[in-house]
């Protein structure tokens, strides 16, 4: 559940309450500005391995149809949330605490429990119900202060009026409080049930809901049981652990070969997301293992030499020649260190070995890009267009067809591409500005044409 800073008004306070539904604290990232979102991590490895977690969880709850997607926010802290009914959101610090694949997926289980019983729809109209009776309470409530003002100042019906206002406030939010604990019990419980029914453990959900307790994370010792958002810990521990250890799965352990995948995105995570000094405490030289070198040959291009970095990675493929990652990783490391030509093989290696990822493809767009070659044009754009019709939201697949475009003289097809970017990042002013002159550049009534007055319009891009 979100937690909301001091707010003027019942009504406001409530709006923020029930803005999400959460198994733990809401993210500590500010509030979105200019409607950009949360700053979310991309990562083809890490959210592949995300979806394969939740698969067969969707499955079990019958939402295997419903196209959910899986969004990494970055934020070290743990936590996992559904918003919008489509989406699971999870921060890049929940991955980075799980040490195992059976504790995440148990967090993705409980996600899914609110996803499957449809939390958030019922969340929006018990606060419907609640906003219209706080506006009657607060009506009466202030008829009554009205009344006692012209009865004179010291007439009780003035602070009749006042509780008249303040009760029912309170009685409501105690009210929604306790109806938000009853879904986080029903989130428990389905994913306890989604669990065994695939086969898996529910020990990982345990483990993860124990650790926040003893963390205080759920902490509410001498706090009103009926002013809390989610079930007070103990209650809530106990009974998630009475579920749990019934299941006949409870002593099952995470495949080796998952463990591994899992092993590899926290390795890949920490060296993309945290300081050398604090990688490399992580992963020392000391330890051989392969997500230990992973970590430190990212760590190697991105803070030391290059053809360092080079030489850990091929021994990393020399080991797993199948691995689409690693030979992105090269791809990339080149890329970012002035060798966009270079780049090319290993990326182009990585699309296939991915079956034609998106976000890679658009690596490799920009390598192909920043060639400079006018040979790999049209390449460029074939393999950019492909990728922004799979994965309709990452502005470099655009920025770079822009590129590309512009460079072929297409300039009506660079602006449209370039507004399209901007309109992705966040930036509308700017999106708008290059759609409108991508309209004149483009006969009216095209496909272009309707796509950059659907930008200058601000309605939802057509793809």
């Amino acid at each position: 559940m979100l937690r909301p800073a001091p707010l003027k008004n019942a009504t406001a306070r409530l709006t923020a309450l029930i803005t999400a539904v959460a198994i733990a604290a809401a993210p500590t990232l500010a509030a979105a500005q200019e409607n950009r979102g949360p700053p979310i991590l991309r990562d083809t490895e890490a959210e592949q391995l995300l979806r394969d977690y939740t698969r067969p969880i969707l499955r079990a709850a019958g939402l295997e149809k419903q196209n959910i997607q899986m969004v990494i926010i970055n934020d070290s802290a743990f936590n996992a949330f559904v918003a919008d009914g489509r989406r699971i959101f999870v921060n890049y610090g929940a991955i980075m605490q799980s040490e195992t694949p059976n504790q995440i997926i148990g967090v993705l289980a409980h996600e899914t429990g609110h996803l499957a019983g449809g939390h958030l729809a019922k969340i929006r109209e018990q606060l419907a119900n609640a906003q219209t009776q706080m506006i009657i309470a607060m009506l009466l409530g202030a008829g009554a202060m009205v009344a006692g003002s012209r009865g004179g100042a010291n007439n009780g019906l003035a602070n009749a009026g006042a509780a008249a206002i303040a009760a029912p406030q309170e009685m409501i939010k105690r009210t929604l409080l306790s109806y938000v604990r009853q879904q986080e019990e029903a989130a428990d419980k389905a994913g306890v049930k989604y669990l065994a029914s695939t086969g898996q453990s529910a020990r990982g959900m345990y483990e993860t809901f124990k650790r926040f307790t003893n963390e205080s994370l759920f902490a509410a010792r001498g706090a009103d049981p009926y002013l809390q958002s989610h079930p007070m810990p103990a209650e809530r521990v106990e009974a998630l652990a009475q579920l749990a250890r019934s299941s006949p799965n409870w002593d099952k352990k995470d495949d080796p070969a998952l463990q591994l995948r899992h092993d590899m995105v926290r390795a890949k995570t920490s060296a993309f997301m945290e300081r050398p000094d604090t990688v490399y405490r992580r992963y020392p030289p000391s330890n051989t293992s392969l997500p230990a070198r992973y970590a430190r040959a990212i760590v190697s291009y991105r803070h030391g030499d290059l053809r360092v970095a080079l030489a850990q990675i091929d021994q990393l493929i020399s080991e797993q020649p199948s691995n689409p990652y690693f030979y992105e990783l090269r791809g990339q490391a080149l890329l970012e260190g002035g060798k966009p030509v270079e780049a090319i093989a290993p990326l182009r290696k990585a699309v296939q070995l991915s079956h034609n990822a998106p976000l890679i493809e658009m690596l490799l767009g920009q390598a192909l890009v920043a060639s400079n070659n006018n040979a790999y044009t049209d390449e460029a754009i074939t393999i950019l267009r492909a990728a922004v019709a799979r994965e309709t939201e990452a502005p470099l697949g655009f920025s770079q067809l822009a590129m590309a475009y512009g460079r072929k003289g297409d300039y009506a097809q660079a602006d449209l591409a370039s507004a399209q970017a901007a309109f992705l990042r966040g930036d509308n002013k700017t999106a708008r500005d290059l759609a409108s002159r991508a309209k004149t550049r483009f006969a009216i009534g095209t496909p272009g044409w309707v796509k950059a007055d659907d930008i200058v319009s601000s309605r939802p891009l057509k793809n």
